[in-house]
């Protein structure tokens, strides 16, 4: 894993731990960014492509819980790591079970966070909705060169008729290579696909 092309996403909302834990990451080479509410991430979340989630459980607006929900109802699910006090344990057990991939008590060692995003680096980068990239990769060479068009330009969120107007096709046309990149990529939603073409690489959401 290139630590230079991942960005660590830290939920908290208490600053001086935002802040705290951003010097430590960057000093250890992360590309970090701080959000200082589950909601400001929410916001943020379906554009991320290459990161990991560290959020606190106890916070004001949406706990840790609620957020990885939250994150899943819109398919913006990401491995996520959650820092808990140890009074907290039972509600981390929940958060594991809505999605995260790791929790830390507090206090911790630095190297017990790092070695937990390199954990949620690995499965990122292993897996997409618990598929192998590699096998998305290998669908994505079997779209045809208009097809990848239409994807590309999918990911980038672009409407229907937009892609008609810069591919110089027809509304149903792009209907058409849309249910087809559907179909040979085996998504069951929009967002899952968005999420295998970044995760193969290749397609970035503008």
């Amino acid at each position: 894993m290139n630590i230079g092309d991942y960005t660590v996403h830290i939920v908290d909302d208490e600053e001086a731990v935002r802040q705290s834990l951003a010097f430590m990451l960057t000093m250890a080479g992360f590309t970090v960014r701080v959000h200082a509410s589950a909601t400001d991430f929410l916001t943020a979340a379906p554009s991320i492509r290459k990161g990991c989630l560290i959020t606190d459980l106890r916070m004001p607006d949406l706990n840790g819980v609620e957020l990885l929900r939250q994150l899943r109802s819109i398919g913006a699910a990401l491995p996520a790591i959650v820092v808990t006090g140890h009074g907290d344990v039972p509600m981390a057990v929940d958060a594991m079970k809505a999605g995260a991939l790791d929790f830390i008590e507090k206090p911790f060692e630095e190297e017990v966070l790092i070695e937990a995003i390199h954990r949620a680096a690995a499965e990122l980068e292993r897996t997409v909705d618990g598929q192998d990239v590699a096998a998305i990769r290998s669908r994505l060479e079997q779209l045809t060169e208009r097809e990848r068009e239409v994807l590309q330009a999918v990911v980038a969120g672009h409407a229907n008729k937009t892609i008609a107007y810069d591919l110089d096709i027809s509304p149903r046309t792009v209907e058409v290579h849309r249910a087809n990149v559907m179909a040979k990529m085996e998504a069951r939603s929009l967002p899952e696909l968005v999420r295998m073409a970044m995760a193969a690489g290749g397609f970035a959401a503008r």
